[in-house]
């Protein structure tokens, strides 16, 4: 029987030591999804560094191509009247369009100027105005 009572090596771990066990865990595990968190962004961010390229190469080749068909308009009409007078009559509607949109693109940045929320403004005053007649009665 005295060999089948072996002695307890095993304990329970104390309060303290299991609130310090836990401490470091919760800090160990912060640190591993905060790095986890960096390798993801990091990921992503180049991912959206290759796509913000490939829309950048987009818009050039885009742009060529509307100069392509710029001049290919001018030869079209080219065919009716002189060359000269083709480009004269292209390069004076384009810069038509320009000035009509400008003239809108103005219009559009004075409506919303001044870049400030007026209502939030004008609601955080409301509850400014509230506190202070609510909180002298």
């Amino acid at each position: 029987m005295a060999a089948d009572a072996a002695p307890q090596h095993h304990r329970d771990p104390s309060t303290g030591e299991l609130v310090s066990r836990l401490s470091s865990e919760i800090s160990q595990l912060v640190r591993d999804e905060l790095q986890l968190a960096q390798v993801e962004v990091t990921g992503k961010a180049k991912q959206a560094g290759i796509g913000a390229g490939m829309f950048g190469a987009a818009g050039v080749l885009a742009l060529y191509g509307v100069g392509v068909l710029i001049a290919t308009a001018i030869l079209a009409l080219a065919l009716a009247i002189d060359a000269w007078l083709a480009a004269l009559i292209v390069g004076l509607v384009l810069l038509a369009a320009a000035g009509v949109a400008a003239l809108l693109g103005k219009k559009r940045v004075s409506a919303a100027a001044p870049p400030v929320p007026q209502r939030t403004v004008a609601n955080v005053r409301e509850d400014v105005d509230t506190l202070r007649h609510g909180s002298g009665s």
